[in-house]
């Protein structure tokens, strides 16, 4: 079976590394391989936030993936020849002031209650973990299991792997979906070449559903969500472990990187294409980082990104076969797709060979809309 990949982010990435595992043949598309939302993501992993509350199925979508990455990056790297930048030392999570404080005391009674190894931490030894943070952090809590990795660490080391076992990376834009006889046969390049396949996965972002050529009500509308990224570097190892903190109610994280750089950003989101990085947006993210680490202000400035990050209607990933025969989705995974990267792969290896979803994938399938 050969199949066609259009997406060369981290999930595209994924899903060719483990269907040439599972013995497909492979061809990626993309004309940035690794790039756009996947070379700005910060790479945090943090199992069950605030933000899953009420998700309990998307929840345990996250828990599974979280539990995959240690076997998912050692099987990388073994293969690949190289390190995949993946981090299980531990996410720190601070609060600013009181009310933080009382969010972050109803986030450990939550994670608790679903088993996670979670430690409270008073003040002062929130700042005997990371002793950078701001004097008037008021505590926080230790999550052992947690961790980080880096996108673009990550991303070499799967398209290394994906030449090794045989696959193919192509730097080139797809602009149409070939159908014949209401079948997915291929695609049809920008230059107007074609690229035939036994199957199409779609895994595009922001992009998916705006490939010529879909039947209509195939793929369901991708909405961008706009996200920025500030990349520091220090002279000397900044911080311990990933760090979140709640600044009057206001989200922000500081990821450290095994090479120095230090990579700041916010979970506020704004919506559209547009990925213009601004000035203003760059302002207030470090004014509100410095309120969380003071120090932050001194390291040298690297660079910032802004990525369209893709969320489906309902905010759920869009995962496996569509109405169309042939035709797969992996999108709609929001600012959580480097996280889901690892159950991913697996679930459209698998619905790539059988047709059918895992248990825990089966409520995000591609034709519940």
């Amino acid at each position: 079976m050969h199949v066609v990949i259009v997406g060369g982010g981290v999930i595209g990435l994924a899903t060719a590394w483990r269907s040439l595992v599972a013995g497909l043949t492979v061809t990626v598309l993309d004309p940035e391989p690794a790039g756009k939302a996947t070379a700005v993501a910060a790479g945090m992993l943090p199992a069950g936030n605030e933000n899953l509350y009420d998700q309990e199925l998307l929840l345990r979508l996250c828990i599974a993936s979280r539990d995959r990455y240690p076997s998912f990056v050692a099987e990388l790297e073994e293969t690949a020849g190289l390190p995949a930048g993946y981090r299980r030392d531990g996410v720190l999570e601070v609060a600013y002031g009181e009310a933080d404080l009382a969010v972050l005391n109803g986030l450990r009674r939550w994670q608790e209650n679903l088993g996670f190894a979670v430690e409270a931490l008073d003040a002062e030894e929130c700042r005997r973990q990371e002793p950078q943070l701001a004097e008037r952090v008021s505590g926080g809590l230790l999550n052992p299991d947690d961790g980080s990795v880096d996108p673009r660490t990550l991303s070499a080391a799967l398209i290394a792997a994906i030449g090794r076992l045989g696959g193919t990376v192509r730097a080139e834009r797809v602009t149409d979906l070939l159908v014949e006889g209401d079948r997915a046969t291929g695609v049809r390049l920008a230059d107007g070449g074609e690229v035939r396949g036994d199957r199409v996965v779609l895994a595009a972002g922001v992009w998916t559903h705006r490939l010529g050529g879909l039947p209509t009500g195939i793929v369901p509308e991708i909405k961008p969500q706009k996200g920025q990224t500030v990349r520091l570097r220090a002279e000397r190892p900044f911080l311990a472990r990933t760090t979140r903190g709640l600044v009057n109610g206001r989200s922000v994280f500081a990821a450290p990187r095994l090479d120095g750089e230090v990579i700041v950003g916010a979970t506020h989101e704004s919506r559209g294409y547009d990925t213009t990085v601004t000035a203003g947006g760059i302002g207030e993210l470090l004014d509100i980082t410095r309120e969380l680490l003071p120090g932050i202000g001194e390291l040298e400035f690297v660079g910032a990104g802004a990525a369209s990050r893709p969320g489906s209607p309902d905010g759920l990933p869009v995962l496996g076969p569509t109405a169309l025969e042939g035709l797969l989705l992996a999108s709609g995974h929001g600012r959580i797709g480097i996280q889901l990267a690892p159950v991913t792969g697996d679930v459209m290896a698998r619905a790539l060979i059988s047709g059918e979803l895992p248990e825990v994938a089966k409520p995000f399938s591609a034709q519940r809309f």
